[in-house]
């Protein structure tokens, strides 16, 4: 019997779900079997654990439709003005949980279940997370979805619906692997189809210029056609009515296949324009390494704009709005610059399409968009080329080109004689190759751009943007990040959560500032005792994950220091690898000294063409095999790389986490919102004044987060002043020692010469994020947090201190912002009758 069903034998009685208003248990019980019986013909028998995962995600999924249904009638019948979210990624984790508990049913549902034989926390962790993102770009959107209908905002997500996830990743000999991640393999419960609501997408062809009542006009011609199929997903607001929708788009070709080719028996040739067409929206970012790749991740872009900017006009039009309306009614927010084309796309269809003249147009599209910027590197600022272009989107080439050119008039009208600005601030990059800057048109085409951390948002103003800050400075403003409290407390953390709801009541989980009340409890020792046991059963939850997934035993008792995000050299997860190798060797040289034990856990995901990142996890997990194969280290010391991490295995590790590693160089990190995830869950933050870590220690109190390394100014002067990590290797014996075990393959006897590109990027190539620079402040940074550890009631009272100032950080606080500062939306409170 699976572990699913307990003492399962009921039959399933013939009951309808019409009846399933309430959220009882007989009702969700009754929902569950019909569902099983009648929406997959399967009884106790023949289900098999996934069916029943399945049969109880429909039944929560209808106690979700009739709000669903009266939030967008409620939004339609009072006009009130809607902001649309377009991002590239959606990392929404497993949806039943989350579901459940903002449905305010997670009791009725497990005793349901209890009274079937079935085992709600094993359905529920059946569930394959969706393979809608990767990072923190895609883990804040999840994030601002969840808030915007706790608010009761009428907002909108669209996105991609990618038939593979970027990829489910193993580690194989310590190497990534990647492996596709058909996470749609066996269906999604929670999608429903919307082929009426199907739209054309066109590519390529030529564009014609006719006259047209005295005003000529563009004409596309010629383009190939592919199709976008929309696919609705319902986002429950918690313990209110309001169920908001996430659109995804699914390309489909216009051909399912060549009858004439069948016939002739090239079968291969009869299904190429339909594999072609959907390879669109196959893969959440195909390798741009390649010409290819380039290609389709720029049609991939167009594609979810070209589809989701349709859907709003035309929700727009069913309002029975006049166009120059369109912002009065209309608010739409890019996340980062993967979006940007929806500029040049909104205006081809005022002018083409609504045949408004220019200017009218452009008001209206600098007043409906909004930019959120989440990167300070530029080389990480999307550009595409204009042969792209001129072969992919002539038409919207023809417009960027006539926005730069009236753009770059008025800087020349500002700005007289001065033709260095125009070259810096001009959309079309001239050298080395013709590319459109799509940072530039974001800036350009939105009336508000923002930053996601105070330090970020400034960098971008006296930095990637300074030009355009001097232009408009009334453009410009912060919007810090946060993190839901439903599913990174409420959900992944129950016990503390329990515990918190104890002390100051429920009120938290829609308002996080009201934690601000456990300072009371900061020096109460029955408190700091219950809240230590929490973390040491979150503990050993992990542990046994670990050594059940990887069989490795860990000290239980030692300090988790945790990196888990993905894996980029400005993050610095090199850093604390090589910590560690410096505290294994002092180990081994001085195994009588007192040493606090220690787990460092890692996890993240390194993209499939960054050698170098995937090298470093090479690297991690060489360093984990030697330190956990060393017999002087049991107990003492380990160091594990989890593979393929993901939101529900996020939701195991930051509980049970008690250093939360935020080290990247000043001034490289746009915010992170890992730091809050960990800070709310009560582990402590090692790191540096960069992100949104300045404004966390700024909330906790500088005695309650440990610091080191430079400001983003001292990085600057170092540089100035000559840095040369080479003088920093010949004088300083403990980071000789760790390079000169990387270099002579001490930790990979069987592959020498494999860590030379490591050695290479710190000491040949300059050492970019001044890895060496700040080793030793690391270290000694490292060695006070555990003379701290060794407290427990000091320790105790510092992470209930991190939990308590937490309340900053929830993106209900940064969605309320956005909708006052920036979408001018209001609240849309939806009858529950």
């Amino acid at each position: 019997m699976s572990p699913a069903a307990k003492d399962h034998s009921a039959a399933a009685p013939d009951v309808s779900t019409n009846g399933d208003k309430r959220n009882t248990v007989e009702a969700i019980k009754a929902s569950y079997l019909n569902h099983l019986k009648y929406s997959l013909a399967k009884d106790e028998f023949s289900a098999t654990d996934h069916d029943r995962y399945y049969a109880l995600a429909l039944a929560v999924r209808d106690r979700l439709v009739d709000g669903w249904i009266r939030t967008s009638v409620a939004y339609h019948k009072t006009g009130v003005k809607r902001a649309y979210y377009l991002s590239m990624e959606y990392l929404m984790g497993r949806a039943m949980g989350n579901n459940v508990i903002n449905l305010q049913m997670d009791n009725p549902v497990n005793e349901a279940m209890e009274d079937l034989g079935l085992s709600w926390d094993f359905l529920r962790d059946i569930e394959r997370d969706a393979g809608l993102g990767n990072g923190g770009l895609g883990r804040l959107a999840a994030c601002f979805l969840d808030s915007l209908a706790t608010l009761q905002l009428p907002g909108y997500g669209y996105g991609v619906r990618y038939e593979y996830g970027i990829f489910r990743q193993e580690i194989k000999d310590g190497y990534q692997v990647e492996d596709p991640d058909h996470w749609l393999r066996f269906g999604n419960a929670w999608e429903l189809e919307r082929p009426e609501s199907q739209f054309e997408v066109h590519f390529g062809g030529r564009v014609e210029m006719k006259e047209r009542h005295g005003h000529l006009r563009a004409r596309w011609v010629d383009y190939e056609t592919v199709l976008g199929i929309p696919y609705d997903y319902p986002i429950p607001g918690y313990g209110n009515n309001t169920v908001n929708n996430l659109r995804l788009w699914a390309a489909k070709s216009t051909e399912e296949f060549n009858l004439t080719f069948f016939n002739t028996g090239d079968y291969m040739k009869a299904y190429e324009t339909k594999n072609l067409t959907e390879n669109i929206t196959k893969v959440l970012y195909p390798n741009d390494n390649i010409e290819q790749g380039r290609e389709l991740r720029f049609k991939q872009q167009y594609f979810f704009v070209a589809c989701s900017l349709h859907d709003i006009v035309r929700r727009f039009k069913a309002d029975e709005n006049g166009i120059h309306a369109f912002p009065d009614k209309i608010a739409i927010q890019l996340n980062d610059t993967h979006p940007a084309l929806a500029i040049a796309e909104l205006m081809r269809i005022l002018l083409d399409d609504e045949h408004l003249e220019w200017d009218d147009a452009w008001s209206i599209v600098t007043r409906t968009f909004g930019y959120t910027n989440h990167t300070l590197m530029p080389e990480a600022l999307e550009r595409w080329s204009v042969q792209l272009f001129e072969s992919i989107l002539p038409r919207h080439l023809q417009i960027i080109y006539e926005i730069n050119r009236r753009f770059l008039r008025e800087i020349a009208t500002r700005y007289p004689g001065d033709s260095d600005r125009i070259g810096r601030m001009s959309l079309i990059q001239e050298e080395p190759f013709r590319e459109v800057r799509m940072a530039y048109l974001a800036v350009v085409g939105s009336h508000s751009v923002n930053g996601v951390a105070a330090l970020h948002s400034e960098l971008l103003e006296s930095t990637l943007f300074k030009d355009f800050y001097e232009l408009w400075p009334e453009k410009f403003n912060n919007k810090t990040n946060g993190i839901t409290p439903r599913r990174w407390l409420l959900k992944a953390n129950p016990g503390l959560a329990d515990l918190v709801t104890e002390k100051i009541g429920a009120g938290w989980i829609t308002d996080l500032p009201q934690l601000k009340q456990l300072e009371a409890f900061a020096d109460d020792l029955e408190f700091q005792q219950r809240v230590m046991a929490i973390k040491r059963e979150n503990k050993a939850n992990l542990a046994a994950l670990i050594h059940d997934q990887l069989g490795v035993r860990i000290n239980t008792d030692s300090i988790f220091d945790v990196q888990v995000k993905r894996l980029h050299e400005y993050k610095r997860q090199l850093l604390n690898v090589l910590g560690i190798i410096h505290q294994y060797f002092e180990l081994k040289a001085n195994p009588d000294a007192p040493f606090v034990p220690r787990t460092y856990l890692f996890a993240g995901k390194a993209a499939p063409g960054y050698y170098l990142a995937k090298l470093i996890i090479k690297l991690i997990n060489d360093v984990a095999s030697v330190i956990n194969h060393d017999p002087a280290m049991f107990n003492r010391l380990n160091v594990v790389f989890l593979p393929d991490y993901r939101v529900s295995l996020a939701e195991r590790i930051i509980p049970a986490a008690d250093v939360s590693e935020q080290i990247s160089t000043a001034g490289t990190e746009a915010s992170g919102t890992g730091n809050m995830k960990f800070q709310l869950n009560g582990a402590l933050t090692i790191g540096t004044l960069d992100g949104a870590n300045i404004e966390i220690r700024q909330e906790v109190g500088a005695d309650n987060f440990f610091l080191f390394g430079k400001t983003v100014e001292e990085v600057d002067a170092t540089w100035k002043a000559g840095y040369n990590p080479w003088d920093i290797y010949q004088n300083n014996a403990s980071i000789r020692r760790v390079l000169d075990a990387i270099k002579n393959n001490f930790f990979n006897l069987d592959q020498p010469g494999l860590y030379q590109p490591i050695w290479d990027t710190l000491l040949v190539h300059g050492d970019r994020y001044l890895v060496l620079d700040e080793f030793d402040a690391y270290v000694n940074c490292q060695a006070h947090l555990a003379e701290v550890f060794e407290d427990q009631a000091r320790w105790a009272r510092m992470c209930i201190l991190n939990i308590a100032n937490s309340g900053k950080f929830s993106t209900d606080r940064t969605i309320a912002e956005y909708a006052q500062d920036i979408w001018d939306i209001h609240p849309c409170p939806i009858n529950g009758d």
